[in-house]
């Protein structure tokens, strides 16, 4: 299929998204920005991951190898986390008050993880104005199989080696992301047949400067993750790489698993968040690692409200929205619809509301509720 360029877009697609009605006041409260919320949230995973580092380097000191691999698995779990998760929320700006805390801990969590923040952006920022309508967000194109096939369990329970990324910016396995990152160093993205590759071409001549920063940051990533595997062989500390360089690729089952559920079988081109966007309960730890984006309706609807009010933004609007879903149900739902989607591609899954929800606005839209923080770069403010 041929796209218009995405100037074009922005011209002509308007998206008229139905939010949950919320006073503005409460709005504005929920977007408050808290420096002592956002040390504990990107503060904590840190702490988290150093703890896991540490216990994994002191087996492997003690050559303990059956500790050595436990705290190696859980060293990668809790880093899988660091790929998209924690620059996604650091990238809108909202973890922090403080802004330069929000950009610093984005760079550094996209260094340790392989990630790419400026393409990143100019996709993300795409992605939540024009949310699964194909013309100007191709950050995921449905359908999306909720894959479980053998090889790939195998893969995201141990390392992954091999597997491509899920979607434009998904996880992918060790080879493809050190191959995606050699040719951004060098400027290539080809063939442009292939979805991930034809959507990066049009954000790179959308904002040229962002695709020259993603070139430089690519390079940084491989100097950075090079001069590691070096020291670690110079050094005899061939642990140092496991955990600074190839931890995104050891143990990435759980960020797989609550990650896919975000959009896969529901409705592309609508105007209803609540038709296009999944939001789940998730287990307290497995919320924090994952930054409270198993509230991810609420975070699409007002991109603006920091993660961590984000449950208090659902309480605030539960009775206009869905049930969430548990993990295990919105897995079950996405296969059964994968199912019917095996014979016929077309089939989307249509999220029933409840007899409480509205469809319609009647009251005046407060400015803040299109924010998407300070995600867009300069060239989509």
């Amino acid at each position: 299929m041929t796209y218009q360029p995405l100037a074009d877009v922005r011209k002509t697609l308007r998206v008229n998204w139905y939010r949950c009605p919320i006073p503005g006041a409460k709005l504005r409260e929920l977007s408050k920005r808290s420096d002592a919320q956002g040390w504990f949230q990107a503060g904590g995973h840190i702490a988290l991951f150093v703890a896991t580092g540490t216990v994994t380097y002191l087996f492997w000191v003690q050559q303990a190898w059956l500790g050595f691999l436990v705290a190696l698995w859980l060293h990668g779990t809790v880093g899988s986390f660091f790929v998209g998760v924690a620059p996604h929320e650091l990238g809108h700006g909202t973890v922090f008050r403080t802004k330069w805390l929000n950009k610093f801990f984005m760079y550094f969590f996209s260094l340790l993880s392989w990630w790419d923040p400026f393409d990143y952006g100019s996709s993300h920022t795409y992605h939540h104005r024009y949310t699964l309508h194909v013309e100007g967000d191709r950050e995921n194109l449905l359908p999306i199989e909720p894959s479980l096939a053998s090889f790939f369990m195998l893969q995201l329970f141990t390392v992954n080696l091999f597997t491509q990324p899920y979607r434009v910016f998904g996880k992918g396995g060790l080879f493809s992301t050190i191959w995606i990152t050699i040719k951004s160093a060098l400027g290539i993205v080809a063939p442009a047949d292939v979805p991930i590759n034809e959507w990066l071409m049009k954000l790179h001549t959308d904002q040229p400067e962002e695709h020259r920063k993603s070139m430089w940051w690519s390079r940084l990533l491989l100097a950075f993750h090079g001069s590691i595997v070096l020291i670690g062989i110079a050094t005899g500390l061939w642990v140092l790489p496991l955990l600074l360089t190839f931890f995104p690729f050891i143990a990435n089952w759980l960020s797989y698993f609550v990650g896919l559920p975000q959009h896969c079988g529901l409705q592309d081109n609508v105007t209803d968040f609540r038709k296009c966007v999944r939001t789940m309960t998730l287990h307290p730890l497995v919320s924090f690692l994952y930054w409270r984006m198993n509230w991810h309706c609420e975070h699409h609807m007002y991109a603006g409200v920091p993660c961590y009010n984000l449950k208090k933004l659902h309480e605030a609007v539960a009775d206009d929205m869905p049930a969430p879903r548990t993990l295990i149900s919105a897995w079950r739902e996405m296969r059964e619809i994968w199912e019917k989607q095996k014979t016929d591609p077309g089939y989307q899954y249509d999220t029933p509301l409840p007899p409480t929800a509205k469809s319609v606005r009647t009251d005046t839209p407060d400015e803040l509720e299109s924010s998407i923080g300070e995600l867009a770069p300069v060239g989509l403010r």
